[in-house]
């Protein structure tokens, strides 16, 4: 699924980054890529556009996103002390339940 200039939009809306650098872009490029694939990996296949379905799937990534954006830290403070950032964990978590018995790597 291709960040279109419209859905990039939407994503900045979403986070609220009102003007995002060149560095910015990327980066919410590399994370919008890193949310898909997490849906894709989760079992959950990208909606006909137009769609309720499209609007929910939308809203996750986007939630993924912008809590990716706010914690771009290994750990996360958790009251006084740090803690794993769970986001992170999970995606982690999937990336080694896809990866093929022999070593080889699965994109779905």
């Amino acid at each position: 699924m291709a960040l279109t200039e419209a859905r990039r939009e939407g994503l900045l809306a979403y986070c609220r980054i009102d003007l995002p650098s060149e560095q910015d872009l990327r980066l919410l490029e590399i994370l919008y890529f890193a949310a898909v694939g997490y849906m894709g990996s989760a079992g959950v296949s990208t909606p006909p556009p137009g769609t309720p379905r499209a609007a929910q799937y939308d809203l996750c990534v986007n939630a993924m996103v912008l809590d990716w954006w706010d914690k771009r830290e290994m750990t996360v403070p958790e009251g006084r002390s740090a803690m794993d950032n769970p986001a992170l964990r999970r995606v982690l978590d999937q990336l080694k339940l896809t990866e093929g018995p022999d070593g080889g790597v699965s994109d779905g």
